[in-house]
């Protein structure tokens, strides 16, 4: 448990760094065609984090290895060759993004979550929703799968942020 509260301490402090020096036009300026803008994939990070609904819903107990799920969705989210769809119900906002509305709203959602780590049992199989092609996750496994979707999009945001770096720079 210690592990993977460390873990996800680190992604959400990293996505909340990366984020907080950001004025209200980089958040919200697409480096290129057809990108998220850094607030977009905020957003989107904001409406995934919804997921402490399940982690505090229905379960019942597992009769199988907590984590066993983890690796799989680890290599398919963490191959950055692989390009995916999110989900609809997931898709970031079009209009622009109040930084310090998603900061706080991030915030609350990651507290929430943190809090599930912390006093709940882990290996508990949560029973209000499945994420497609998976079946139900235990609360350990929907915590690591926020990680792996976490690192997938600091991965993307580093390079939004690294491309309007350079823009502002020419």
């Amino acid at each position: 448990m210690q592990e993977l509260l460390y873990k996800f301490d680190t992604v959400t402090q990293e996505l909340c760094r990366l984020l907080q020096p950001l004025d209200e036009a980089e958040l919200n300026r697409a480096p290129f065609k057809d990108s998220w803008t850094a607030g977009q994939v905020g957003d989107h990070l904001y409406r995934s984090y919804e997921v402490s609904a399940i982690l505090n819903g229905n379960v019942e107990p597992t009769q199988r290895p907590a984590d066993q799920k983890l690796r799989e969705v680890e290599n398919l989210f963490l191959d950055f060759t692989v390009k995916m769809e999110s989900p609809r119900e997931i898709l970031p906002s079009k209009s622009p993004i109040d930084k310090d509305s998603l900061l706080s709203s991030l915030q609350r959602r990651i507290a929430e979550q943190r809090d599930v780590i912390l006093h709940k049992d882990l290996s508990m199989t949560c029973l209000d929703y499945a994420i497609p092609g998976y079946g139900p996750f235990t609360r350990w496994e929907w915590i690591g799968f926020n990680i792996v979707h976490t690192q997938r999009h600091l991965h993307q945001l580093g390079n939004v942020i690294g491309a309007l770096k350079n823009q502002s720079s020419q």
